[in-house]
């Protein structure tokens, strides 16, 4: 069994079991590890997409985790373009901010918490009213996907009943209504955890940080450093007392000359 199978393997199973969160369900499609679908549900309020449920894909590299996952939205959310992959630190677009020791959740649960934040250009994001995203919300409960075959809602409803049983409390903002008013009193948001894989043991621990979005308004905006000539030194006043020694010298030397063919001459 290759290093990245016997980890999404292990992902997978954590995801069902220790790792499981309510407001998050990810698990692959058929038996393909290298292909899933997810659902999460929206921040909490007053969030536009508090009550809402989102459906998405994950496509998974060959060497993960070694390079990251790419993700897409296929449930439409006024945040993100339809079945078009997203911009992020965490995704396939920034394989030099990805580390290996996150894992599909740490990547979700940072996706989540950055839905609120405006597109501003980023590739794949969307920049709509408050009041269409209240109402996409509204609507993704019942949005179904095609390969799933069941509705946000039934699959949100199954996998919370499985967390209960499980023992595995509610986040404290899954259970609202379309309204995005809380049935229960709101814990503390969850911290992304990064799941570190035996294998991979070199790679760093951190949870990620807030993750950027790629900006496709323009060129970069780094500019470009000319390089800087540095200035000549002034002399030191050793050097130029030594300038001044060696100028005295030749002159004596030629008035010495001078003098010894003027006493010739005589």
């Amino acid at each position: 069994m290759s290093p990245p199978t016997r980890r999404l393997q292990k992902e997978a199973s954590e995801l069902l079991t220790t790792q499981a969160s309510p407001s998050i369900h990810a698990a692959p499609v058929a038996d393909n590890l290298f292909d899933w679908h997810f659902t999460i549900a929206g921040p909490p309020a007053p969030s536009p997409y508090a009550g809402g449920l989102y459906h998405g894909r994950i496509v998974l590299p060959a060497a993960y985790p070694l390079r990251p996952p790419s993700f897409r939205f296929l449930t439409p959310s006024g945040r993100f373009e339809i079945n078009r992959e997203i911009c992020l630190s965490i995704s396939g677009h920034h394989e030099e901010s990805w580390q290996p020791a996150w894992g599909i959740r740490t990547a979700l649960l940072a996706i989540r918490s950055y839905m609120d934040a405006e597109a501003n250009g980023q590739v794949g994001g969307l920049d709509v009213s408050g009041e269409a995203r209240r109402e996409y919300a509204r609507l993704s409960r019942g949005w179904a996907c095609e390969a799933c075959g069941e509705s946000n809602e039934r699959v949100m409803e199954g996998w919370r009943e499985v967390c209960r049983d499980a023992g595995k409390c509610d986040d404290g903002d899954e259970d609202r209504d379309d309204t995005g008013q809380k049935d229960q009193t709101a814990g503390p948001a969850p911290t992304p955890e990064a799941t570190a894989e035996p294998t991979t043991s070199a790679a760093p621990t951190s949870a990620p940080q807030p993750p950027r979005q790629c900006d496709t308004s323009g060129p970069s905006a780094a500019r470009q450093e000319r390089p800087v000539t540095p200035r000549p030194q002034g002399q030191s006043s050793d050097g130029q007392w030594l300038d001044r020694a060696i100028i005295g010298v030749l002159l004596a030397l030629v008035f010495m000359i001078l003098r010894s063919f003027a006493n010739v001459d005589d």
